[in-house]
């Protein structure tokens, strides 16, 4: 989660009183970023809503930077929007979701010209057999390694669970969603050794890699059904990584009173106000902040290819505060989190 000549004409303005021409990495360009959305809506309180959020924002602190977007009803609209974008001219599309991939390095290998980036995807081709990946001068990924934060979570929740089981669901099983599972399976994992407990996780396997999955991110019933069923295993913390679905989650646990919610991508206290009282924390991506700072290169003519890459170092994934349900959360518990935190950035603690 990459070099290209700039589209937009640089604009050169001479300084008065000494000649000298302004650099253009510096001089005021007009950029045209759009943004291509994953299912689930602009306001799925989460992860279209939060990139989303970041390029409104340098839209308002830039008036040299215009964003619009288009939302996507389901995978088959990923590429004509894409090519929309590159009819409208924009200087910069950004894929929104790992899935959009495809579609994304497609355009940008027919428009060399254009600036592309990809959240949650590394921006790179793979061959068919997955054994070569191929890295293009137009393309950026934007990554995040959440299994840091996942893993903080998954202990958070093994040191809070009364009954000893908790569990997790993905909207689809792409990588960029069982990193969260897995990560939040190690941190389980790394609390049942440290305490020799033998708190269960329902949901992700992580000998197989594999685990429960809604096949899409908009199957709000399916998403009720699958937390229900965690409930009535006894899961009384459940972590469900599928965008705005996490909201039928969290609704089941403010109906049943049976289970708290991890939210993911934002912190839910704030991005689904109406769910406070059963979010115990959010799994966070610096998605807005990503999106931002691409804007941003290209704006100033500084676009790169190289990836981003959000991590617990440098705050471009974290996890959320407990809010409301601080005071149930032990101040032990807390400590030993923020001692993790410090061993994952120092690479004492290896995370997946």
């Amino acid at each position: 989660m990459k070099k290209s000549k700039l589209v937009a004409i640089l604009a050169a303005t001479t300084v008065a009183a000494s000649l000298t021409l302004v650099p253009a990495a510096t001089a005021a360009t007009k950029t045209k970023a759009c943004l291509a959305l994953d299912t689930g809506g602009v306001d799925d309180k989460s992860f279209n809503a939060a990139t989303w959020a970041g390029a409104k924002a340098i839209a308002k602190s830039n008036k040299n930077v215009t964003v619009s977007y288009l939302p996507a009803a389901s995978p088959a609209d990923f590429a004509p929007n894409v090519k929309k974008f590159v009819d409208q001219k924009c200087n910069v599309i950004i894929g929104v979701g790992f899935a959009i991939g495809g579609a994304i390095i497609a355009s940008a290998k027919a428009n060399p010209k254009i600036k592309y980036a990809i959240v949650d995807n590394d921006g790179l081709e793979p061959n068919a057999d997955f054994t070569k990946f191929t890295a293009f001068e137009n393309v950026k990924g934007l990554t995040f390694r959440t299994q840091e934060s996942s893993f903080l979570a998954g202990y958070a929740a093994a040191g809070y669970s009364a009954k000893g089981i908790v569990a997790t669901y993905g909207g689809a099983p792409y990588p960029t969603v069982t990193a969260f599972m897995d990560g939040f399976a190690q941190g389980v994992a790394y609390y049942n050794k440290a305490k020799k407990k033998k708190v269960k996780v329902l949901g992700w396997n992580r000998t197989t890699k594999n685990g429960e999955f809604v096949g899409d991110f908009v199957n709000t019933s399916k998403a009720l059904q699958i937390s229900k069923n965690f409930e009535q295993a006894g899961a009384d913390v459940i972590l469900p990584v599928a965008g705005g679905l996490g909201g039928a989650t969290a609704q089941n646990s403010l109906d049943s009173g049976k289970s708290v919610t991890i939210w993911v991508d934002t912190d839910g206290y704030y991005s689904a106000e109406k769910y406070r009282s059963v979010l115990l924390t959010s799994v966070m991506k610096g998605l807005g902040e990503s999106v931002q700072a691409v804007i941003s290169e290209v704006n100033k003519g500084t676009y790169t290819n190289k990836a981003y890459s959000g991590t617990l170092a440098n705050k471009g994934t974290r996890l959320a505060p407990f809010h409301d349900l601080d005071g149930f959360v032990p101040t032990a518990l807390q400590n030993e989190l923020k001692a993790i935190e410090k061993k994952i950035i120092a690479g004492s603690i290896k995370v997946q």
